[in-house]
């Protein structure tokens, strides 16, 4: 249907803008698969845009939205995508994605979830988290049910025994996000990382607002805490190692070259001295080079 090409067109272009170190990774996945993961790549950037922008102004307005896509995906699985706009193209190339692949609808559901616990006013809003376990229950669908998707999309054979190594790394993926991002978050009210652990090192909110508002090198306890948590999310990065050889032989490149490259985030947060209050840490575009031509020489 020429509605649902233009929808994957328009996810792959949401990835390439957005998306670098993703977007690369997917180069080399074989097509109709690299397709698909745009499309659940590009709804997650819809319902992430709108918690990212709109909320920061008017959360109601938000929360409306949010609601709204979901409703419009309900629709688009029932065969009616609506109005061929920006929302209408995701939700079509998502359905269609959901239906050829037989997706499991909780997975989205979770992920909206997890989204709304990002928007002042609705009932599922947390800005702080107190401790890992409620860190994980929103990652469960801001992050876990992400790798879960992707399962049946590179068709592994069997996904029971993948599930527990594709939602580790969709968490470990997540969790250095919440590393780089620690700055842009405090800016919108959040803080992610759990309070319980920046407090073993003597930080506060109080601590990391003043740093985000001073800039220049962290007060030594939050490089201390923040050296925890990388040491952590490597730790996520080796258990979720082992579930690579469980992927086919075309996606394993592929997935191999984002677990290199989100792990390389680390590398550039410790090079930096762990300022993430007024930096945003990059890997440089050689570096994602030279792991993405590694893997594609494994293709040959």
């Amino acid at each position: 249907m020429p509605e649902t090409d233009a929808g994957f067109r328009y996810c792959e272009e949401l990835a390439a803008t957005h998306g670098r170190t993703y977007y690369l990774a997917t180069r080399l996945l074989p097509r109709p698969r690299r397709s698909a993961v745009h499309a659940l790549y590009g709804f997650a950037r819809l319902v992430d845009d709108i918690v990212d922008v709109t909320a920061v102004d008017d959360p109601a307005a938000a929360a409306l939205q949010v609601t709204e896509t979901e409703r419009r995906l309900h629709a688009a699985l029932a065969g009616d995508p609506g109005p061929a706009d920006a929302t209408g193209l995701v939700v079509g190339a998502l359905a269609e994605t959901i239906r050829r692949y037989d997706l499991p609808l909780e997975y989205f559901e979770a992920f909206v979830r997890s989204m709304r616990m990002d928007i002042p006013g609705t009932p599922e809003f947390r800005p702080r988290y107190d401790d890992m376990p409620q860190l994980r229950e929103y990652m469960y669908g801001s992050a876990a049910v992400i790798g879960l998707q992707l399962l049946p999309v590179f068709e592994v054979a069997d996904i029971d025994a993948a599930a527990p190594y594709a939602a580790t790394l969709g968490e470990a993926f997540q969790l250095t996000n919440f590393i780089r991002d620690v700055g842009e978050d405090l800016d919108r009210g959040r803080t992610y990382l759990p309070a319980d652990t920046w407090a073993a090192f003597g930080v506060d909110v109080a601590l990391l607002e003043h740093g985000r508002r001073t800039g220049g090198t962290p007060d030594p306890r939050v490089r201390r805490a923040l050296a925890h948590f990388v040491a952590l999310t490597r730790a996520e990065y080796r258990r979720a190692e082992p579930g690579l050889a469980l992927l086919p032989d075309r996606i394993r490149p592929g997935i191999r070259t984002a677990f290199a490259l989100y792990g390389g985030i680390l590398d550039e947060v410790e090079r930096s001295g762990y300022r993430v209050l007024d930096e945003r840490a990059v890997v440089p575009g050689r570096r994602r080079a030279r792991v993405a031509l590694t893997q594609l020489a494994r293709l040959r």
